[in-house]
């Protein structure tokens, strides 16, 4: 069965393709046209900007992926669509595009929640170790949480932040640091420089027991520390290496003290861990060492699959199809659809 996945719920425009084949849901093409050069000037996402780039790029993903071959519109016998959470612009962008054209190929189009598709992300071409419960961890710019995963669509919050998520606190301190946006990839590049024992920052609610997250009072302490030093930043490079490796060692800490207490307190041996922030290669060390000496597995989505893509969106829909579970018609956008709406026992509607 072959499908295609359609991503818009923010600043990438993605379209990837989806194949069983024995069995298996193969990604056979996978493209993303990012629009991060677009925001970078103005530090942050702009949604007019966004929009028009959306309307513009997935016609030419899609027309880019029929002539090299690696989609058979004449093939095509489903789509799935992020329905949210996002902008509410971005989503309706993506939701027209792909329902004017399941319209033209009188095919159907199914909704699929963003965070699900990052849960289930690093079982992409490894459904093999899919295994029911298993922790769920995504760490992003939007969104910082821990779920435990009984089953499809039967997800159940164990903690997420209450302020800033992980990846806005890297973009915060970038500013604060005068390096570009999106901060995560700048300051992992500089931490690589740095001593990260070098300043020691507050590991925000460590209490036993409280798997919620906390990042603004992070970024609050490294704005009053550089408020403090602040010729040294333009004095000394050593300095904002060191400031960066710090404030890395720092999150990387609070995500696995807080993922590792979780699957301990559940008894969950499974770790599946997915977000734009999980491409950051110190906190994969990190958690990936802790969890090992507990006797825990870390599943972490490849880092191509990490960021906001259309694969995880259609790997989704081919995986809960292809096991005959819980699936839904697409009918609209919710910007702020929760993972944990789902009422799976009246969710099931195959075609």
């Amino acid at each position: 069965m072959l499908w295609i996945g359609i991503e818009s719920s923010c600043d990438e425009s993605a379209i990837a393709v989806v194949e069983n084949i024995g069995g298996k849901n193969v990604i056979m093409d996978s493209r993303c046209i990012t629009q991060a050069p677009l925001h970078k000037p103005f530090g942050g996402i702009v949604p007019e900007f966004a929009v028009r780039e959306h309307s513009k790029n997935l016609p030419i993903l899609l027309k880019d992926m029929i002539s090299s071959g690696s989609l058979n519109l004449e093939k095509l016998q489903a789509i799935a669509v992020t329905e949210g959470p996002g902008l509410m612009a971005s989503l309706l962008v993506g939701n027209s595009f792909a329902r004017g054209l399941a319209l033209g190929l009188g095919i159907p189009v199914f909704g699929i929640n963003h965070l699900e598709g990052h849960l289930f992300s690093p079982f992409i071409e490894r459904e093999q170790k899919l295994r029911f419960p298993f922790l769920g961890l995504i760490v992003s710019g939007g969104h910082t949480l821990l779920a435990r995963v009984d089953g499809p669509r039967d997800y159940h919050k164990i903690g997420s932040t209450i302020d800033d998520a992980a990846g806005e606190a890297f973009d915060k301190v970038a500013r604060l640091l005068g390096l570009s946006y999106p901060g995560g990839p700048e300051i992992e590049k500089y931490a690589q420089l740095g001593n990260p024992h070098a300043h020691t920052f507050p590991l925000s609610l460590m209490e036993k027991n409280n798997f919620n997250f906390s990042f603004s009072g992070l970024k609050t302490a490294v704005k009053i520390f550089l408020e403090k030093n602040k010729a040294m930043l333009y004095q000394n490079q050593q300095f904002l290496f060191d400031i960066c490796a710090s404030f890395q060692e720092t999150v990387a800490k609070i995500i696995e003290q807080k993922t590792i207490a979780a699957a301990q307190s559940f008894s969950l041996p499974l770790i599946s861990a997915s977000g734009g922030v999980l491409a950051n290669k110190r906190i994969r060390e990190l958690l990936e060492k802790k969890a090992f000496e507990k006797g825990i597995e870390v599943l972490f989505a490849e880092k191509k699959f990490c960021t906001d893509n259309a694969a995880m969106i259609a790997f989704v829909g081919a995986l809960f199809y292809a096991l005959g579970l819980p699936i839904t018609k697409s009918f609209d956008v919710n910007p702020n659809f929760s993972l944990f709406d789902f009422k799976t026992e009246t969710m099931i509607n195959r075609f």
